[in-house]
């Protein structure tokens, strides 16, 4: 007993742990992925702004296009606040005075320099600032809280998801999480493993808009709804052959009354 107790404690412990490969060693360095730029993708909301020293001379670049609103050809939405652009299906947004510009595939960084080569053309020394207003992450399986979760920053990691969605449950595959892309016009996926730290390297470490991060059931969790089928089942079969043998018997003793 005392055997089969403590290998079942060192089994739980193995299974449930993150970056096991580590060891027991008590400080050291995490492998390094090649960085967390997200790339612009159709129905994407930038908000983008253009000033300089002499602020009169960008205004124009930072007002409305209600014309072209109308015309229904227009990725620009306003409020008191903020101006702000929808990337159209073809990957185009359209500024006042610049007109069309194509962002699909780009960084917030590359639009900025992109845009700040254009306007210097009639204002000197603009500053361009572009910013991704948010996306959605879908987390799915075996962990507390499956939701969608909207981003608000660029920089946001599959341990952050997990963590957004309450962390996993102890039927959760640490294993075995995958994580299902849009490339290409292509839906592709990765496992990650996250009892090792190489998982830090993985170009699938930062989520991007519309990942879908999926937690597989453990053996346990799955065998445990095999059992508890199983036993429906069985439950099911016992309660109509007890009430079919009620019926019977209903019927014999009102046969024998008679």
């Amino acid at each position: 007993m005392l055997l089969a107790f403590t290998s079942c404690k060192t089994a739980t412990e193995n299974t449930l742990s993150y970056f096991r490969n580590l060891g027991d060693s008590p400080s050291g360095v995490m492998p390094q992925g090649s960085g967390y730029d997200i790339k612009i993708v159709p129905d994407d909301e930038l908000l983008i702004t253009v000033s300089s020293a002499v602020p009169e001379a960008t205004a124009m670049f930072n007002q409305p296009q209600d014309n072209a609103a109308r015309r229904g050809d227009m990725s620009t939405q306003s409020n008191p606040r903020r101006q702000t652009y929808i990337v159209n299906k073809e990957g185009d947004i359209v500024m006042p005075v610049l007109g069309r510009i194509n962002v699909l595939g780009k960084t917030a960084k590359e639009i900025e320099q992109m845009i700040t080569t254009r306007v210097s053309q009639t204002v000197k020394d603009p500053f361009v600032r572009v910013e991704l207003l948010g996306f959605y992450i879908n987390v799915m399986g075996e962990v507390k809280n499956p939701h969608r979760i909207r981003v608000d920053s660029e920089r946001f990691t599959l341990l952050d998801a997990l963590s957004s969605a309450g962390d996993l449950t102890e039927f959760g595959e640490r294993g075995n999480v995958l994580v299902i892309r849009e490339e290409g016009g292509k839906q592709t996926y990765h496992r990650m493993n996250l009892a090792d730290s190489n998982i830090f390297a993985s170009p699938y470490f930062y989520l991007q808009q519309n990942d879908v991060v999926y937690v597989e059931p453990n053996q346990i969790r799955i065998d445990n709804s095999k059992y508890n089928q199983n036993n429906a089942f069985k439950l099911s079969v016992i309660s109509t052959i007890m009430g079919a043998v009620s019926i019977v018997t209903s019927l014999v003793i009102a046969l024998a009354v008679k």
